[in-house]
């Protein structure tokens, strides 16, 4: 698995299913994640979706919880979100990012990221630094 990010910790909420992010999230080596889970019955997808649903509410509830774990509030983070079940998300931190988003979440978004892009969220933030 890799290593921690050299930044911090880093999560991921989705709204879409555990048995696709759960592949991404090890290999990225993300702290933790949810995600909506896929029922599967005999082998074979149900087309339902098995326990809580993970949803605008959800996703900014999970946010608080892992930085109280961590020990540092929530206005010390730094969410990004697409659509507008992450409009809580993103007014929960400190910096909410709108990455390639629908306008609805672009309004209430600190920054937005209108390149399919995501090194450009660490150079907006200052952790990397800016190409020539």
């Amino acid at each position: 698995m890799p290593s921690e990010p050299a930044t911090g910790r880093a999560y991921a909420v989705s709204g879409g299913f555990a048995q696709i992010l759960e592949p991404l999230a090890r290999r990225l080596g993300l702290t933790d994640f949810r995600a909506n889970h896929l029922e599967i019955s005999e082998g074979a997808l149900t087309g339902r979706v098995t326990g809580p649903i993970v949803d605008r509410e959800a996703k900014a509830s999970h946010l608080r919880r892992w930085a109280d774990e961590q020990g540092i509030p929530a206005r010390s983070v730094v969410g990004v979100g697409d659509r507008a079940n992450d409009i809580d998300m993103v007014r929960t931190v400190s910096i909410g990012v709108a990455f390639c988003a629908k306008p609805a979440l672009n309004d209430v978004a600190d920054v937005l990221v209108t390149k399919r892009d995501l090194t450009l969220i660490s150079r907006v933030l200052g952790l990397t630094p800016p190409q020539d």
